[in-house]
């Protein structure tokens, strides 16, 4: 089907709720893509941070093909070795006891707040219990998530949005702490903002909230979802602010391009949800529980020591480029702060030399697959600092 084509049966049939650009995307190996026109595009936003290996990967396109000839589905009444593997690699990794799967990070976000407050009524007997959480925060789009969201933005349209939220500044340990009452049930941040423009947050502030967590029997959630299974050159971010969180959701990157999410539980919640409490049609599905083996097994130490290089690589090339302001982020989850230049001009700027590039409130965001190789590296970075100059 010819682009406009496609765009014009799009336009008829989708929702609009996606402002797309003007490429349509019809093959793709590694960090390359080809549009229908067979335009060649070098990825640095890997699906907003999902394609982990990049396009179509052949050890894990193999493994998700011979899963889905085997058994696609089957419903979470019935075990299935893929989920039970997954699960025990993910534990291991961690040193946390249980996974709950589902289908996204909204989802296990949602997941984790009902968790929170449901210890909370169990726990300490909180009828009414409240979540802190950032400003300047992402965590969905469900009507949960989207609440506990720090952005005003986001807080427009859908009243009434849920109570139990209390926003606080990011890296305020003072309001932070001022803020915990004997309803607070959990404190949930990500470590690098990433709908927020990129921006980590300090490890004296991160390790204060464990600390409060900890002292208070507040659960200290930490959403992973953009940031884990590599992305920042550690498996979980949280790793940098040596902290040891009470849940961790993640999503993403975890299926390598099919959709799952994850809640992880340490012991002191692992029993928060019991039978009927919650569940997921299509969670744990063993096609993306196929594809999550193959990503847990090709990010070991030396993957992620590679992520780390390669990062430092690319945010020293930023740097020195023309109307780059500042750079932030961690691994290979990067902002780009620029000066004198509009942020969405210059991502299509991009994309009409042959680079995909994404945005972060007011900055550029760069997320390329985190095995990228050095030439596909160089030709993207080449044809971000053209359409800067």
């Amino acid at each position: 089907m010819k682009h406009e084509e496609l765009k014009k049966l799009d336009q008829e049939t989708i929702l609009g709720t996606y402002a797309r650009s003007d490429v349509s995307i019809v093959w793709g190996s590694g960090a390359v893509c080809r549009s229908e026109d067979g335009k060649r595009y070098i990825d640095f936003t890997s699906g907003i941070g999902v394609n982990a290996l990049g396009y179509c990967d052949p050890q894990w396109a193999e493994a998700v093909g011979r899963q889905a000839a085997t058994l696609q589905h089957t419903s979470n009444l019935y075990y299935t070795e893929p989920c039970a593997l997954l699960a025990k690699r993910l534990t291991e990794r961690t040193g946390l006891s249980k996974v709950f799967f589902c289908n996204s990070g909204a989802e296990a976000n949602e997941g984790a707040i009902k968790a929170a407050r449901k210890y909370a009524l169990e726990k300490r007997g909180i009828e009414r219990p409240e979540i802190i959480t950032l400003e300047n925060s992402f965590h969905g789009r469900t009507m949960a998530t989207v609440s506990a969201t720090g952005q005003n933005a986001f807080h427009k349209f859908f009243a009434p949005f849920l109570e139990g939220f209390v926003y606080v500044p990011a890296d305020d340990a003072e309001k932070l702490r001022a803020a915990v009452t004997e309803n607070t049930c959990a404190v949930i941040i990500e470590t690098v903002q990433g709908e927020g423009g990129v921006v980590a947050l300090g490890e004296a502030f991160v390790r204060e909230i464990a600390a409060i967590c900890a002292e208070r029997d507040i659960l200290f959630i930490v959403d992973e979802v953009q940031t884990g299974i590599g992305r920042t050159g550690k498996f979980f971010a949280y790793e940098y602010f040596g902290v040891k969180p009470d849940i961790v959701t993640a999503a993403k990157a975890l299926g390598g391009g099919l959709p799952i999410g994850a809640i992880l539980f340490g012991e002191k919640c692992d029993a928060a949800l019991g039978p009927g409490e919650h569940g997921s049609t299509f969670g744990g599905n063993p096609v993306a529980c196929a594809g999550g083996l193959v990503i847990l097994d090709r990010i070991d130490e030396a993957f992620l020591s590679e992520v780390r290089r390669k990062a430092a690589r690319i945010t020293d090339a930023l740097a020195r480029m023309p109307a780059v302001n500042s750079v932030s982020g961690l691994g290979l989850m990067i902002g780009v702060a620029l000066e004198g230049r509009d942020a969405k001009k210059t991502v299509a700027a991009c994309a009409e030399r042959g680079l995909l590039i994404l945005t972060a409130k007011d900055r550029l965001r760069l997320l390329p697959p985190l095995n990228i190789g050095e030439e596909e590296t160089e030709e993207g970075l080449s044809i971000l600092r053209s359409a800067l100059e």
